[in-house]
């Protein structure tokens, strides 16, 4: 097979997790918390094509368009709190936001 060896695509994957992880644990502001996250979706994105490519099938690039569906409607949502958050002047920190009151 020629091109990129699936080892490459697993390491770029590993380190976009490791990356979104990183920020997950450490961000305490929610638009940074999401940003995060989706690190962490592209990174299986990355593992999932590169899977694909190794493979010759395209089952790992339709889940990754599945994924990035998911991560669509996760930035439509959480956006749309942190909106909602900010309209009612509370304070955007992940840990004084423990519930949501209507």
């Amino acid at each position: 097979m020629e091109g990129i060896p699936l080892a490459c695509y697993l390491g770029v994957s590993g380190g976009l997790f490791l990356l979104g992880l990183f920020g997950v644990l450490t961000r305490r502001n929610p638009l940074l918390l999401l940003l995060a996250v989706e690190l962490m979706l592209n990174s299986a994105n990355v593992a999932l094509v590169g899977f694909s490519r190794y493979w010759n099938v395209v089952d790992g690039q339709v889940f990754a368009l599945v994924v990035m569906v998911v991560a669509a409607a996760e930035v439509v949502i959480g956006l749309g709190l942190v909106v909602a958050v900010f309209r009612q002047r509370l304070a955007l920190d992940v840990d004084a936001l423990s519930s949501l009151k209507g």
